[in-house]
């Protein structure tokens, strides 16, 4: 996959609309130094722009795989434009979320955007809610956005919280506290 052509080409349509929007996923914690394996982009936007992106994304050649108010999934034919994952949020979670978001320079030919650490996590969060198989991938990301200078634990703790994942709480705190 070419993920800076499907970044780049993915942003001149978002950015030049108006829309805000912000890696996540994989390529978001390798902006904040964690590396590990992808083979996708996932990125997050405003709910407005989720007509017009999928829109561009099918002209593009993409088959959408998924679509839901919240989260759409695309996969291309051509290994280069491999898959995008795209999150939506609206109202004051994306005021939250992109008013919080960090430009990070050097990841691509051109600055990006993420989440804060504390967004991220609470997208893993969310991800675990929807898929409890998750949980084991999810926590060594958790852990180590939550090893981040200045990140603030007890929002992340709130954000599991109110997905009514305490317990999943409890184990990440009970793995960081033991190690």
């Amino acid at each position: 996959m070419d993920v800076r052509r499907v970044i780049t080409e993915i942003d001149g349509f978002l950015s030049g609309r108006g829309h805000r929007w912000a890696l996540a996923g994989a390529l978001a914690l390798h902006a904040y130094g964690y590396g590990r394996a992808t083979a996708d982009v996932d990125l997050v936007t405003e709910a407005a722009a989720q007509p017009g992106l999928l829109e561009h994304l099918e002209g593009l050649g993409y088959h959408t795989l998924h679509i839901s108010e919240g989260y759409s999934n695309h996969a291309h034919p051509r290994p280069e434009w491999g898959r995008v994952d795209v999150i939506y949020v609206s109202g004051p979670t994306a005021e939250r979320l992109f008013g919080e978001a960090r430009r990070i320079e050097g990841l691509l030919a051109h600055p990006v955007r993420v989440p804060s650490p504390e967004h991220l996590a609470a997208m893993k969060a969310l991800a675990i809610r929807n898929d409890p198989s998750r949980k084991l991938r999810e926590m060594a990301d958790i852990g180590f956005l939550l090893g981040l200078p200045g990140v603030d634990r007890q929002r992340v703790g709130r954000f599991f919280a109110g997905y009514g994942l305490e317990g999943v709480w409890r184990d990440i705190e009970a793995a960081l506290n033991s190690g």
